[in-house]
């Protein structure tokens, strides 16, 4: 005898086209603020207007700086200026003159839940508005990107970044706007750069045209120690980072730093990878002294090292 289904039919059916709607809403709603970006060959990205007349998209789709336009949700296609990029957050802010619409309504990312529905809004092919439907898959604490850029949470998407969804907004099911959304980031790989991430950004590609960096001047890798350098030293990891370039004038060599130095530590703190320097590179480091553990000859021996500020290159 087969059991008979608790579910009534029409219920499920009604439930369901409740979903379609809510979400159809939601992409009306957030797809106001979406727009298409023309800075590079052949396909248009997608941008979000962020603020008014201030747009913000994924650094590696902006391949000029000049003779950008942007097609607004309305239609009309204005110019747009460059007002900085940051490559290390995969950021770029554009400035239009009189656009007259509202911005998004922005969300809080740290209020999404894995398995939450979502919705990558993007306006590429023709200019139309698309729309991807997916699920958060990963969240995570901040993380560094392999330029150094810190993002304030890892944020994985299950959905499709499509050709020109790059920069495109991460929309919630009530159609605020939680994040922007890049390929660019992981290797292909759907992430999402958080709202305070990309506010804190914007207004500094705004207020200085860049992202101030921490910089030491060296090039470094991994390498493994010995067991008996590490006992014999009381080194506390086998991991550290030889040093296989010294830029010139930089504040490692003024500080002493020579090509075989093998660091590690920094300010009492353990390194073994890139990222572990990274980490000691913010902002906030600029102009500050680092003590620099490294070993030279066999021997321990210090360096004091004063942060530079990270020297700007044209992309």
């Amino acid at each position: 005898m087969q059991r008979a289904s608790s579910e009534n039919p029409g219920e499920s059916a009604g439930a369901l086209l409740a979903l379609s709607n809510d979400l159809a809403g939601a992409v009306e709603r957030a797809g106001r603020a979406v727009v298409a970006i023309y800075a590079r060959p052949r396909v248009p990205s997608s941008g979000i207007l962020w603020r008014p007349d201030v747009v913000v998209a994924a650094d590696h789709t902006i391949k000029r700086d000049e003779e950008i336009t942007v097609t607004l949700p309305d239609g009309r296609s204005v110019p747009a200026s460059l007002a900085g990029r940051d490559l290390s957050t995969d950021l770029a802010v554009l400035k239009l003159q009189n656009a007259d619409l509202p911005a998004a309504e922005i969300g809080d990312t740290a209020s999404l839940r894995v398995g939450h529905l979502v919705l990558a809004l993007g306006r590429s092919g023709g200019d139309s508005l698309g729309a991807s439907l997916g699920v958060i898959s990963t969240l995570s604490g901040a993380w560094r990107t392999w330029r150094g850029g810190h993002i304030d949470q890892f944020v994985r998407l299950d959905l499709a970044i499509y050709t020109g969804f790059s920069g495109s907004a991460l929309v919630d099911a009530s159609g605020r706007v939680v994040g922007l959304n890049t390929s660019g980031l992981a290797r292909g790989m759907a992430l999402a750069i958080p709202t305070s991430t990309v506010n804190g950004v914007a207004e500094e590609l705004l207020v200085k045209g860049h992202i101030a960096r921490g910089y030491l001047g060296l090039g470094m890798q991994p390498v493994v120690l010995s067991h008996a350098l590490q006992k014999k030293l009381g080194l506390p990891s086998n991991s550290a980072l030889i040093i296989v370039s010294v830029e010139p004038d930089g504040p490692a060599e003024k500080a002493g730093a020579l090509i075989g130095d093998v660091l590690v530590a920094l300010d009492g703190t353990p390194v073994s990878d890139t990222d572990d320097v990274q980490a000691k590179l913010g902002r906030e480091y600029i102009g500050k002294e680092l003590t620099a553990s490294i070993l030279r000859g066999g021997a321990v021996a210090e360096l004091v090292i004063q942060v530079g500020e990270r020297p700007r290159k044209d992309k």
